[in-house]
């Protein structure tokens, strides 16, 4: 629902990456990713192929979704699938994203959260695509810097 916005869109995502998922089952390496991350990815991949090919039905709230960031973010009590789900590197990757300017969070969140193209990304925001890309570039730096900086210590 995050990336769709559409009940029936996000039920359509969600029927074919079970039928993914159950072709794909034999494949499965557990060396790799734990069960929950492998199925969140290919449900996740379904959702942002489906987004693409509708993209002018689903439309963006940037206030919602820096909002949905923030909340995510700041939850003190995350529940029984959010406890599965975050990894060690997933709430460094939060905490070092939380330290980013908001527009670089929006920027990288909706070129890599919703899969937009840096081009789609400046028509959403209605911005030139080289600000977006150097809110992206400068944003992905910091990020790494951060992450590096987590892992030394």
């Amino acid at each position: 629902m995050r990336i769709l916005k559409k009940e029936e869109l996000a039920e359509e995502a969600l029927q074919e990456g079970y039928v993914s998922i159950w072709h794909a089952a034999m494949d499965y390496q557990a060396h790799l990713a734990a069960p929950m991350t492998w199925m969140s990815a290919i449900v996740r991949n379904k959702a942002l192929d489906i987004y693409r090919r509708h993209v002018d039905t689903v439309a963006i709230d940037s206030e919602q979704f820096e909002d949905d960031i923030a909340s995510a973010l700041h939850d003190p009590a995350p529940g029984p699938l959010s406890r599965i789900q975050l990894s060690d590197d997933a709430r460094a990757l939060a905490y070092c994203m939380s330290k980013l300017d908001s527009r670089q969070r929006q920027t990288i969140g909706i070129v890599y959260y919703f899969g937009l193209s840096h081009s789609e990304a400046a028509l959403q925001l209605d911005l030139p695509i080289g600000t977006i890309k150097t809110w992206v570039r400068r944003g992905l730096e910091k990020l790494k810097a951060c992450l590096t900086k987590r892992v030394a210590a």
